[in-house]
Formats: C-alpha cells, structure tokens, sequence
C-alpha cells in the first residue's frame, strides 16, 4: 500500500478533495436512511447496526480510504441525533453552520496546536485579536479586557473558580439551585468547599435568600449567577446580583454559556444589563453561536487576572525566546496541545457581522415564543412560561410525571423527536431547546402532534410504572 498523503502543504488539498467527495456523499447517504431525527429503535439497535457496520475496527489488511469513509461515516450519520433536524431540540446541542464547519476542515488539515508560536504563528496572532475583540464586547469599558478559548462552559466555569482560588485562598461558592452542574464539580475539583446553595422557586437565584447567606458567610465569597440556564432557560437578575456582592465584598462569575451571545443582538442585548460587573463571565459559542463543538470562552475584565493560568515549560517558552519576542502562549489555556477554535469563530464573525447574528438569533427566539404560542393555544398541553431566550418548557395536560417521561422516550425510541426533560414547580416537563433558526411554523405544529398522539398511544396502552423490584440499583 502506498504512503497515504497528508492534509497539509501544496499537495493536501489535491488530496483533500476527493476525499471529502466521499464524506459528503456518505453524510447524504446516511442521513437519508435516518429519515429523521435520530435512528428509531434505541440503543438496542442501534448499537449492534453500529458495531455490524464498522466491524473490524482494527482490521489485518485496510480497506482503503473511500471504503473506509463510506462505511463509518455513513453510519454514523445514519445513527446520529441530527441537531440540523426542526424535531432535534433536546439540549443545547447547536446545528452548525456549513460554512464555520468548512472553517473547522481548515482547521483539522494546518492542525496548528496552540501551545508555542513556532506551532501556530498566524493562528496565535488570530486567537490573541479574536479574544480581546470577544472580551471587549463583554467588557466594553474595561481597560484592557481578555479571554482565552475553551473547550465550553464546563471548562471555562472551572477556570473561573480556579482564579478566583488563586487571588483569595479556599473561596466560599454561593450559587443558586438553578446553577450548572459544572459549578459544584469544579468546586470539588479544586478542592474548594461545598457551593452554599441558594434556592431558585422561580428559576432564578432568590435574591432576599442570596443577601442573607452573604450575611452570614465570611470566608472570601464567589457568587455564581446564570445568564441562561439549562433546564428554563432563564436568567437571573445580573444588576441585583451585582450590587449585592458589592455590599458584601463577594466576587461575582456570570456563567452566561447559553445567554451570553444576546449580546449580539441589539433587541436581547438588555437581558444581560449588568453582565460588563462581573469578574468573569463563560461563553460558549457552540451554542447560540452556531460553531461545531467547541467553542467555549472565559472572559476576563483585565489581562492580568489571567496570570495565574502562566506555566513554563522550557522547549514551549523558553525564558530568552520570550524576551526576543515570541509569544508565550501556554498561559492561554490549562491544556498544552490544542486546536485552533478561533478560525471557525473568526470566519463566521466576519462572514456574518453583528447583523447577521443578531438575525439569527433573534429568528431563534421568535421561532421559542411562536412554539410557547402554539402550547398555549393546545388544550392538551400545558404551557410552564413563555421563553426567556430558546427554552420551552410543556407537559401533556393531566398526565403524570410517569407519562411525561415515557412519551419522550416513546418518541426516541421510535425515532420521531429528540425533546428533553426538566423539573419545575415539583413537575417533571418535556423540554424543547430550540436552535434551529431555519425551523418553521408547521415544523413546530408537527412536533406538538407527535407529543399528543404519542400521549394519546400510551394513555390508550398504558405502560407499567417501575416498582422497588425493577428499578436498577
């Protein structure tokens, strides 16, 4: 067998090319034989369709690159939750545009790693301008504002946590009930105490129950608050937020994973009044952003609140190498190899402007608020609030948590829908993130006739609810 080629270089892209023919036509193939959202028959068929499919995975003689293509990306495909799909809206899981993936193939062929200029000497220059220019629309007072990439929210609340740690010893969490997991993880992660937990009976952090835990607490305080949380979507009262952690000397993180690109959008922008006085804020692109994963961000006020994340490694930063004039750049990140997620990102920004963003997310909430219309207006679905960004929340009339739950996975068994689930009020409710800012009108109409005749199906046969002796321990 020849020498495969490379991506890369004068030559790669002659490569590249009939290569990606191939996948293209796969990724075709295979969604056609989905026909939908997702595969039906659940995880006891799909898996041995899969390992059927791309068996051997290591095998003594290769099949050459097309047939390897064809057969594992067409099954993929074929056996994916396609985000790109109207009745795909369980979680934030965006369906990226064409044209940040495209950026995101360029990426994978130059394959610069991040973590020394002599790696990646114009994709460094374009994380350091792309960064500042994210900081400075989060930040746009400050006077010098920064930000470094992130694998997603989950890292980058992590690292906000961790500089809080740096600058104040073991720091006292303080977030609501509505807080991202990530939050308490990050805090056992870093060895840092229990989050004190504020409840969220609304779905955003209680303020009168935030000032008395300030109150009381006295070690050096963190406050998370939520700009977009993953079961409501809502957002907490940033402003209030912010002048009370004045008033009691805490330090305030905005994790604004989901909510935070309302920026962008001249008409959502005032939902996150007050986002510009926290210590840090996390965004996450790949999610209103539309970027293939990941896309993540950690946004500072002032450059040096970034310092502590500097670390030396002699063949990366040599000390005489930096004074020359090399950039250092591994205390942009707590990982050493990493792609270039600042191409895509880039790409997009520029091909699109401020009003083609804000375009498409504001298509993204209207689409949210014509879906909470339809529920409404259905005297079969109950409604729990109008969204505040993309997040509708619904159950069946008069059904039972039971029923909830079994109609969702009633329709991912049978391939019709991805909706997801959330508690709220003490009620279990189908959760549709929508994303998708090319879902239209009947595409929504549909979706709610799938719910009510799924309900209606099992209503009609109902299943049996688990019992002490068949539930899994």
């Amino acid at each position: 067998m020849p020498t495969p080629p490379l991506a890369g270089g004068t030559a790669g892209p002659a490569a590249l090319r009939p290569l990606l023919d191939t996948v293209l036509t796969a990724l075709h193939d295979g969604a056609a034989l989905r026909d939908g959202p997702l595969p039906a028959g659940g995880p006891d068929t799909v898996t041995p369709l899969t390992r059927t499919a791309t068996h051997p995975l290591i095998p003594d003689h290769g099949t050459g690159p097309h047939d390897a293509l064809r057969a594992l990306v067409t099954t993929l495909a074929a056996g994916a939750a396609d985000p790109a799909h109207p009745h795909c809206a369980a979680h934030l899981h965006t369906p990226p545009l064409a044209l940040a993936a495209a950026a995101d193939l360029a990426a994978s062929a130059l394959n610069p790693s991040m973590d020394s200029w002599d790696q990646a000497p114009a994709a460094s220059a374009l994380e350091a301008d792309l960064t500042n220019a994210l900081a400075t629309e989060i930040y746009p007072h400050a006077p010098s504002p920064d930000a470094v990439i992130t694998t997603g929210g989950t890292e980058a609340n992590q690292l906000a946590l961790l500089l809080a740690r740096e600058r104040h010893g073991p720091v006292q969490t303080v977030c609501g009930a509505n807080a991202h997991h990530s939050i308490a993880r990050a805090a056992w992660l870093l060895g840092l105490p229990e989050p004190v937990v504020i409840p969220a009976p609304t779905g955003t952090l209680d303020l009168t129950a935030l000032d008395d835990a300030l109150t009381e607490l006295h070690r050096p305080l963190l406050v998370v608050a939520t700009a977009g949380t993953t079961d409501t979507g809502k957002i907490d009262p940033l402003d209030a937020i912010a002048d009370l952690c004045t008033t009691h000397h805490a330090e305030l993180h905005i994790d604004a994973a989901y909510g935070g690109p309302l920026l962008l959008s001249p008409t959502a922008r005032p939902l996150l009044h007050g986002l510009d006085r926290a210590h840090s804020v996390t965004l996450d692109l790949h999610k209103l952003g539309w970027q293939p994963a990941s896309a993540g961000l950690l946004a500072v006020p002032e450059h040096h609140h970034l310092t502590p994340l500097h670390h030396h490694a002699p063949y990366l930063n040599a000390d005489d190498d930096t004074e020359a004039g090399l950039p250092d750049l591994l205390g942009r990140s707590l990982r050493t190899t990493r792609r270039p997620d600042a191409l895509k990102i880039a790409v997009t920004l520029q091909a699109l402007g401020r009003n083609g963003l804000a375009d498409l997310i504001d298509r993204t909430i209207t689409t949210a608020h014509h879906l909470a219309d339809l529920i409404a207006r259905t005297p079969t679905l109950d409604l729990y609030d109008h969204p505040t960004i993309s997040t509708v929340l619904f159950r069946p009339t008069d059904a039972d948590d039971h029923t909830v739950a079994t109609v969702r996975r009633t329709l991912l068994q049978r391939g019709h829908a991805v909706l997801g689930r959330a508690h709220a009020e003490g009620r279990l409710w189908l959760k549709a993130t929508l994303l998708n800012p090319h879902t239209t009108p009947h595409d929504l109409q549909t979706l709610l006739d799938l719910v009510t005749a799924t309900t209606t199906d099992l209503l009609t046969h109902p299943t049996p609810h688990p019992t002490e002796s068949d539930t899994p321990r």
